[in-house]
């Protein structure tokens, strides 16, 4: 792959959350498509592990605090669906070798065994690991990521694969990326408000969420204060919110602030 082709088509996927003017709209915000196409972005990330000698791939969330466990922090996989059941059913994802690692670097880690029970030695761990050998995912080249939500990733893909190149790891890590982005922005289109928020009303939500009143927004903008207060139940409504902190709090999680 052209790495610096690559590049190019990430930096183009680099927008601004800020509307412009009255009439502007967040272009961050698109109308409600169809769902993402969840079959076809696995078939991507299993087409890319098959490139470089994989046969399998997992990307998850990493486990933190009450949502810990793999079920609930599981995204994409190709896993034989028993295996999926017994790993869940182990309760190890938090507490695996997998995590440990990828808390302590940011680079690829490669590993010749199974990096997804526990640490230490003991017979459920050895046990999971004779199931998982058993299954095909002996080796592993896994690495952690943040998308543009914030959200941090674990994404893994193992198979039978005794040895890997610095080159291989770079070029799988950089495409493995973009697959990412691309599942991410497609959740996106679905996660956010129903109608487009113009300019005025992201930034009348924007002075808000600092602390000010309407009569200091009002002074702000040069506008009334009636006008502001018709921009902030403008963005309420369009928001799904009952209130100002609840249209600030949905507004910061699609980033639109």
């Amino acid at each position: 792959m052209d790495l610096a082709q690559g590049a190019v088509g990430m930096a183009g996927y680099i927008f601004s959350a800020r509307g412009e003017g009255d009439g502007g709209s967040s272009p961050l915000r698109k109308p409600r498509e169809a769902a993402p196409d969840v079959a076809g972005q696995s078939r991507a990330f299993e087409k890319l592990a098959a490139d470089y000698g994989f046969s399998f791939y997992l990307v998850a969330r990493f486990p933190h605090g009450d949502k810990s466990d793999f079920l609930s922090n599981h995204v994409l996989s190709n896993w034989p669906e028993d295996l999926r059941r017994r790993y869940a059913a182990a309760d190890v994802f938090r507490c695996s070798s997998l995590v440990a690692r990828l808390k302590e670097t940011i680079l690829p880690v490669f590993s010749n065994c199974c990096v997804f029970s526990k640490g230490e030695a003991n017979q459920n761990a050895n046990g999971l690991t004779a199931v998982f050998s058993q299954a095909g995912l002996r080796d592993t080249l896994s690495f952690s990521a943040h998308d543009m939500r914030l959200r941090h990733h674990i994404i893994a893909f193992s198979g039978v694969k005794p040895t890997i190149t610095e080159q291989e790891k770079m070029e799988l890590f950089f495409r493995a990326l973009t697959l990412l982005e691309n599942h991410v922005r497609q959740e996106t289109v679905l996660d956010g408000p129903r109608e487009r928020l113009t300019g005025r009303e992201i930034e009348c939500l924007r002075w808000s969420a600092a602390g000010k009143s309407s009569e200091e927004i009002a002074i702000i903008l040069e506008i009334s204060s009636h006008t502001v207060a018709s921009y902030l139940k403008a963005a309420m409504r369009k928001l799904d919110s009952v209130n100002r902190m609840q249209a600030i709090a949905r507004a910061c999680r699609y980033r639109l602030l």
